[in-house]
């Protein structure tokens, strides 16, 4: 299904479905691939991915002969607000002072949720694409604050190997305790969020506190 624009004044969104109205936003620069991108207004943006029909979004890096490097898709269930840094506004000499912009901040995504459909000039089969975007849907029929717990523990699941262990989840405890102050109970969370991903198919328990990663 061909993606349709949206006219040019649309904040946030470049193109969308007219069958799923899934919306899009783009990205794109003649560049190698960066963990951080810029983008614009931070009140807008922040506005945007806290909306209930907030954009995926699509981040392209092109050759200058404009053949394409990589071709990602972001789905929008993971944009939430820590991952958008603010930049400090524009000095009182600038055209527009005091404007504040914004960048995506793609460390802080999961890997399952940079879906590639061409990395590193090679193109991703569509199976593989639908595979790995299809996994990570159940995020979007939890709670703002359910998925952001979902969310940071697979973050900090993803710095570990393959095979780990309950131990070592628990060393992010300080971290997830920064991330959520009002929660007291941050170890007990902790093995809640890794049973949610080992029931949507993302990790596999395999007995006496030990896990792995599931493809």
């Amino acid at each position: 299904q061909p993606l349709a624009d949206f006219a040019n004044n649309k904040p946030v969104a470049d193109f969308y479905c007219a069958t799923c109205t899934e919306q899009y936003e783009l990205k794109s620069k003649k560049a190698k691939l960066s963990q951080i991108i810029n983008d614009g207004a931070y009140d807008t943006m922040i506005e945007r991915i806290s909306s209930d029909d907030n954009p995926s979004f699509f981040f392209l890096t092109y050759s200058p002969q404009l053949s394409v490097n990589n071709f990602l898709i972001i789905p929008k269930q993971f944009f939430k607000p820590d991952i958008i840094i603010k930049r400090k506004p524009l000095s009182a000499s600038a055209k527009r002072a005091g404007w504040v912009g914004c960048n995506i901040d793609l460390r802080k995504v999961p890997d399952s949720g940079k879906v590639f459909l061409v990395k590193d000039k090679q193109v991703i089969t569509r199976e593989s694409v639908t595979q790995q975007f299809q996994k990570t849907l159940f995020l979007r029929e939890q709670s703002i604050t359910s998925r952001g717990w979902t969310l940071d523990v697979w973050h900090c699941i993803d710095k570990l190997d393959d095979k780990f262990n309950l131990k070592q989840v628990y060393a992010f405890a300080d971290e997830l305790q920064r991330k959520h102050p009002d929660n007291n109970h941050v170890k007990d969370k902790i093995r809640q969020q890794l049973q949610v991903l080992r029931d949507k198919g993302v990790i596999e328990f395999l007995g006496r506190g030990c896990y792995q990663k599931l493809s």
